[in-house]
């Protein structure tokens, strides 16, 4: 699993290796552009919604909704990532913090229309992100909304399978989303899934009734 110092020395040509393998359709990353229209389309139907980005990078996403207006908090492990984030994002609320530990202090009792991750959970492990999703919850307004772009699958059988095609491509070192398992793990929420390519989906966690 990629370090934050591995994310440091990546920082400043990883939008243009993840844009080359989007343009291929290749995993890990086919679909990416659209699953983070995707979300940037979500947020923008509440004007002014508070958005909470876990893992920004190089803020790709969440400078745009920064740009719309929308007051934006964020949460990145890379040092590096942080600084590119912060000059194109002055006045957002950034934080240097490992989303292993949960939320930093300052953010923990903090409610979001929007909670963001894009490309970022997956460096947890399934235990992991259960746990922390769970607890996301309570970081949620009244009507608030979990938003995830990630590479995942509908079973284990289907993540196996692309796996399988991947071959050596493969990244063991990472856990990916595999929502008929998710979905038993948190009933706490209603989760639907937008399918974004052959390994990706956009997943919406709402607090179920």
């Amino acid at each position: 699993m990629l370090s934050s110092e591995a994310f440091d020395r990546w920082a400043g040509s990883y939008d243009a290796d993840v844009r080359d393998c989007a343009r291929r359709d290749d995993y890990p990353f086919a679909g990416y552009f659209d699953a983070l229209e995707t979300l940037f389309s979500l947020v923008r139907t509440r004007e002014g919604a508070e958005v909470l980005d876990l893992g920004f990078g190089t803020a790709v996403l969440t400078q745009q909704l920064y740009t719309q207006g929308h007051p934006v908090s964020g949460v990145d492990f890379s040092a590096e990532m942080l600084a590119l984030a912060r000059e194109k994002m002055p006045d957002a609320q950034l934080f240097r913090y490992d989303l292993t530990e949960g939320l930093p202090p300052e953010l923990s009792a903090r409610q979001f229309d929007f909670i963001l991750a894009s490309y970022s959970l997956h460096h947890l492990t399934d235990s992991q992100k259960v746990d922390f999703l769970s607890m996301l919850r309570r970081n949620l307004t009244q009507d608030g909304v979990i938003l995830i772009a990630d590479v995942s699958f509908e079973s284990r059988a289907s993540l196996n399978l692309c796996r399988e095609a991947c071959g050596g491509e493969w990244d063991d070192e990472e856990c990916y989303f595999v929502l008929d398992e998710l979905r038993e793990a948190l009933p706490e929420y209603d989760i639907d899934a937008i399918p974004m390519s052959f390994c990706a989906d956009v997943l919406i966690l709402t607090p179920a009734e």
